[in-house]
C-alpha cells in the first residue's frame, strides 16, 4: 500500500511518481514494481552535503554546499509546514537553495546521484 508523499522511483528509465493519493497495489514502471526512495536523514560519509538545513523560509543543502555540475546535482528541494507544501525545481549551475513564502518546519531534497535526504 503506498503512503502519502512518498517517492517512487524506476530502475530503468529513472521516471519519479510522488503519492499524492493512497491506495492499493503496486507501483510499475517500464515492466517492473518501481522503488520506494527511503528517505535518508544522516550520512556520515555523504550527509553534510545532502542534509537540508532550514533558515526559517529558507533552505539550504548541505551544511557543505553540495555540487551543482551536469553529474551531480540537487534537482528539487520541497518545503513544508503545517498547512502548505511547496517545491522548486533546480538545474545544474544554480545555487543549492530555496526561499519560500512561508516558514519552513522540514525539508527534503532530492539528489540525482544519492537518492532523497529529509530534515
Amino acid at each position: 500500500m503506498t503512503k502519502l508523499n512518498e517517492i517512487y522511483k524506476c530502475e530503468i528509465c529513472g521516471n519519479i511518481v510522488e503519492i499524492v493519493h493512497e491506495a492499493g497495489g503496486e507501483l510499475v514502471c517500464c515492466g517492473q514494481p518501481m522503488k520506494l526512495m527511503e528517505e535518508q536523514a544522516e550520512d556520515p560519509e555523504k550527509g553534510e552535503k545532502h542534509v537540508p538545513v532550514i533558515e526559517g523560509k529558507k533552505v539550504k543543502i548541505g551544511s557543505v554546499e553540495h555540487p551543482m555540475i551536469d553529474e551531480h546535482y540537487i534537482e528539487w528541494i520541497e518545503a513544508v509546514a503545517e498547512n502548505e507544501r511547496a517545491r522548486k525545481f533546480l538545474k545544474p549551475g544554480d545555487k543549492p537553495e530555496a526561499e519560500f513564502s512561508f516558514e519552513v518546519k522540514e525539508a527534503r531534497e532530492y539528489c540525482n546521484m544519492h537518492g532523497l535526504w529529509k530534515k
